[in-house]
């Protein structure tokens, strides 16, 4: 919007010096036109009455006249017949000006081009019988004029235009500065900050806009926060009722000889334990959004190897290997995170990686330091996700059609991005080599260094 304004204002300022100026240059250049033309006509036509005298004084007058004529100015003078009355002169060339000027008794110009003018003017006037006067006068001088007219306005509508040009820089600049203050408040909003405001400022228009998206965004903000609040209390008080059932239906397992109740009881369990899973999921995404921890430098090869400790017995029941590899494993990069998102998203990571891993398959974690960030990936070796599926895997409640699909929330990649993006980084999927998924988190780096 700030180029539109700048090129609209350049333009307008463009149309008046073109509307000003221009016509100006031309009425200065017509005016230098006839005021030449109109001189050397008059010259010539007093040498023409020196000429027609033919008296011995008058031809030494034309003589010295048009001695000094040429002398004084970039202009010659000719006459015919010239050997009667001033044999230094020499003759024009016979033409139709010429012609025309005698037979016709009166004076021709001759501007040498009909663009502006030639490279001299040619005056022709006639005298008293068959004699003619004709002035060739260089418009070489005149041509220099005609630069310094047009030349100076130029450069004075260069020199004003790139005025106009800064000016309307800072004043689109002062225009459009509520509306950038609007957009960085949209922007904060897209990123999930419900607590950014725009400044009231501006027009009344724009004023008045503001004044709507912050009531509007305030409304949101307690909506939202009304809604964390029910979720985490919600999800706080039901984990005990479900404990109290899971060890209900373990004590009724326990007790139960008839294989087909026993059955209903593990599936009742299940269902039980699938339950707790979602009522965690929410509590844990419900915290993620309160953005209640501040971001602190970790060590992230520490908290992998911590967190793989804990998974490798549960992998190693099904024969699953996790392997941490990375260049920069033994160089233990620091990270800003969250104290325990690490943990979280590590276990919600892998948690769904052995899952869809195949038994006898390889789970791989990689950890890459780069300029300002850490990279960790975890790579399976399972069916992998479509692109479809790829674009719904961080909506919460979205499960998918393998493994995970059957058993779990919807809620562990949810959380995942929240607790990712609340500490600054990024999360990506894509196919791992040779099949399977891929799941890259970057996190920023922390200045301090490894121990």
């Amino acid at each position: 919007m700030n180029r539109q304004l700048i090129r609209s204002y350049i333009l307008l300022v463009a149309v008046a010096i073109f509307l000003f100026t221009v016509p100006v240059a031309f009425t200065l250049t017509k005016q230098l036109r006839d005021d030449t033309k109109q001189s050397v006509l008059r010259e010539a036509q007093t040498m023409a009455l020196l000429l027609g005298n033919g008296d011995r004084i008058s031809c030494e007058a034309l003589t010295e006249v048009a001695k000094a004529y040429r002398e004084r100015t970039p202009g010659r003078v000719e006459v015919t017949p010239s050997d009667s009355c001033a044999p230094t002169l020499s003759a024009p060339t016979a033409g139709a000006a010429l012609t025309r000027a005698v037979q016709q008794n009166e004076p021709t110009t001759d501007w040498g081009s009909d663009f502006i003018w030639g490279r001299h003017l040619t005056v022709t006037v006639p005298a008293q019988g068959d004699a003619a006067v004709r002035i060739v006068y260089s418009t070489s001088d005149m041509t220099r004029r005609l630069w310094q007219i047009w030349g100076f306005r130029a450069g004075l509508a260069v020199l004003v235009l790139a005025a106009a040009a800064a000016i309307g820089a800072f004043a689109a600049r002062r225009i459009t500065a509520p509306l950038r203050e609007l957009n960085a408040m949209a922007s904060k909003f897209s990123d999930g900050d419900l607590t950014a405001r725009s400044p009231v400022t501006g027009p009344p228009e724009t004023q008045t806009l503001a004044r709507t998206l912050n009531q509007g965004a305030e409304r949101l903000d307690t909506l939202v926060a009304s809604q964390r609040i029910f979720v985490a209390d919600a999800s706080h008080q039901l984990r005990t009722p479900l404990t109290a059932l899971r060890l209900s239906l373990d004590n009724i397992a326990d007790g139960v000889d008839d294989e087909s109740v026993r059955e209903d009881v593990e599936q009742a369990t299940a269902e039980v334990v699938r339950m707790s899973r979602l009522v965690n999921g929410l509590l844990v995404l419900a915290r993620a959004e309160a953005k209640v921890t501040a971001a602190e430098p970790l060590s992230l090869v520490d908290i992998v190897r911590e967190r793989l400790s804990v998974w490798r017995p549960a992998a190693d029941e099904r024969g699953v290997t996790i392997a941490l590899r990375g260049s920069d494993v033994d160089g233990r990069p620091s990270v800003l995170a969250g104290p325990g998102h690490l943990d979280q998203v590590l276990d919600n990571v892998l948690s769904n990686a052995l899952e869809v891993s195949p038994d006898g398959g390889t789970i791989t974690v990689r950890v890459e330091a780069r300029a300002d960030e850490v990279v960790l990936s975890v790579l399976d070796e399972g069916p992998g996700m479509s692109d479809a599926e790829k674009s719904r895997a961080f909506d919460r409640f979205w499960r998918g059609q393998g493994l995970t699909g059957r058993s779990g929330s919807g809620l562990g990649l949810a959380v995942v991005k929240q607790l990712v993006t609340d500490d600054g980084g990024t999360v990506t999927l894509r196919d791992a080599p040779g099949g399977g998924l891929c799941v890259s988190i970057t996190l920023r780096a922390s200045s301090r260094s490894g121990g």
